[in-house]
């Protein structure tokens, strides 16, 4: 660091306004640096983009291993250093936490953002104009999107293609891709309630040791618990359902007291007191016609032998997440303590089991009547294909909730970003200024979305970005993968179609991070 990074002069005599160890890059040289960084983060996940897109093995220190071509796991998983580069992690952060798709799409959009800013400054022109021309076309692409929004009804079959294109390269494919969009769409339907998706009643369990064909939905939830005593009933038809939020134990007074017991038939009569009060919580139990027992604190292992002699199913030490699933599933209200119990605030369910799955052992409440809850069970034969299934099931419930909520659909493929490239390119026409570069730039960025799927796919992607444009000027077009290679087509009449929400998202996050690093000019880095 130079002495007139760390130091001013003022009346001849030096005036320090940085400690000696901190390092300081300014103007070009710190936008160089924070451009490269954004540009290397969205390289290292361009590949994955597409039907054909690849994988990537992520490896931790403890040789914990991650098999996966999803963008927002990937960059989560990196140890990312360099603050800028950050700045794009969290694009695909915060396009995962709105939408839940389209992560690979807004970090290679603000990556080829960088890109083309990179060369503007190189040219000397001043980043406050590349900042209002990317927010000038961003606003364009945002209205051009509207027009791309296609006029079909949102019903079961437009849904099902949503699921299949957001799963597509995710360790899906065939049968089994089409197999699990249904489902997914099946279970987006169950927990919708007037025009409302309850999707915090979705749930999706992963389970190795079966094919992804093994893969159902359960009406109801799957919780990892087992009985608290093998000569419990595994499994209980037409349930009656307690959920406790207490311990089923004997009770403790705060207070410190301690008692003097000067005789065998004082210490028989005390522990005739606890098993009394022990016995109760069964006998309460029993009376009000309880079948199965939920508790989220302890239970005394005498109450759960009255319990298991009772014939009630009990399951203690129940997270508080679990319970509230059970609740939802059951009906049930959650009780304070096991005195007077209501009717009303017990729950009702068609069946509870336990089942093994190697040596795992898991509960499925299932059956409702009484609430909305549904869980998709996904099984593979590996823990790895497991994992990215699991990621892939999400991906599509997400863009399935987002179309369903929204109503409006584009086709995917790339063919939006083409449509919007092309009306992004027209409008720079009426802009004035040096701004008119950066909006132009801007459809250029846009391009390389179809570009990289093309690539990827195994085609010229010069050739395929000629033909793919000129596919729109008159009609459809975009890049599938029905083949060995990929192809020009209608995305439409194949079945491949996006939310307008997630591309609306990658457009509005993708822009706000290239213009946020762009901007910055001065680093400091200091103890």
């Amino acid at each position: 660091m130079s002495g007139s990074d760390s130091q001013r002069m003022r009346g001849g005599q030096p005036v320090f306004i940085l400690d000696e160890d901190a390092e300081r890059t300014q103007g070009k040289d710190a936008r160089t640096s924070n451009i490269t960084a954004g540009e290397a983060i969205a390289e290292s996940v361009r590949t994955t983009l597409g039907p054909k897109g690849m994988d990537k093995m992520l490896v931790s220190d403890g040789g914990d291993v991650v098999i996966t071509n999803d963008g927002a796991t990937i960059l989560d998983e990196m140890d990312i250093e360099h603050p800028a580069a950050q700045m794009v992690t969290e694009v695909a952060e915060s396009q995962e936490e709105s939408v839940g798709d389209g992560t690979t799409s807004a970090a290679i959009l603000a990556g080829q953002l960088l890109s083309e800013a990179e060369d503007f400054i190189e040219d000397e022109i001043h980043p406050t104009t590349i900042v209002e021309g990317f927010s000038q076309a961003r606003d364009i692409a945002l209205e051009a999107l509207d027009e791309q929004i296609l006029d079909v009804d949102i019903d079961d079959d437009v849904l099902t293609d949503i699921a299949r294109s957001a799963m597509t390269g995710k360790g899906t494919g065939g049968i089994t891709a089409e197999t699990l969009a249904e489902s997914i769409v099946y279970a987006v339907g169950q927990v919708e309630s007037n025009g409302t998706i309850h999707d915090e009643n979705i749930q999706i369990v992963a389970q190795p040791g079966e094919s992804s064909s093994a893969t159902e939905v359960v009406d109801g939830v799957i919780i990892d618990e087992e009985p608290l005593r093998d000569d419990m009933p595994r499994s209980v038809d037409d349930a009656t359902v307690a959920v406790i939020d207490t311990d089923l134990d004997t009770r403790e007074t705060e207070a410190d007291i301690e008692y003097d017991v000067q005789s065998a038939d004082q210490l028989d009569s005390a522990i005739a007191n606890e098993q009394r009060e022990l016995r109760q919580y069964a006998d309460s139990l029993a009376d009000a016609g309880v079948d199965v027992v939920f508790v989220t604190g302890d239970i005394a292992d005498m109450t759960a032998g009255f319990l298991a002699n009772d014939g009630i199913l009990a399951f203690d030490s129940l997270s508080s997440d679990d319970a509230d699933a059970v609740l939802r599933t059951t009906g049930a209200n959650r009780l304070a303590t096991v005195d007077d119990i209501e009717s009303e605030d017990l729950g009702q369910v068609d069946s509870i089991a336990v089942e093994r799955y190697g040596e795992d052992e898991l509960l499925f409440v299932s059956g409702t009547t009484q609430a909305d809850a549904v869980t998709l069970f996904v099984r593979s034969g590996t823990e790895h294909v497991l994992d990215e299934l699991e990621r892939a099931v999400g991906d599509g419930v997400d863009a399935v909730i987002a179309a369903a909520e929204t109503g409006g659909v584009v086709p995917g493929a790339g063919c939006t970003e083409i449509q919007l490239a092309t009306a992004v390119r027209s409008a720079a026409a009426g802009i004035e200024g040096r701004e008119q570069l950066a909006v132009e730039a801007f459809a250029d960025a846009l391009d390389s979305i179809p570009r990289t799927i093309a690539e990827n796919t195994g085609m010229d992607p010069i050739d395929a970005l000629v033909e793919v444009r000129a596919a729109n000027e008159d009609g459809r077009g975009g890049i599938l993968a029905r083949a060995e290679r990929g192809t020009v087509g209608d995305p439409v009449e194949q079945g491949v179609l996006d939310p307008a929400t997630v591309k609306r998202e990658v457009l509005s996050s993708a822009t706000e991070a290239a213009t946020m690093i762009v901007r910055i000019d001065d680093v400091i880095t200091a103890e």
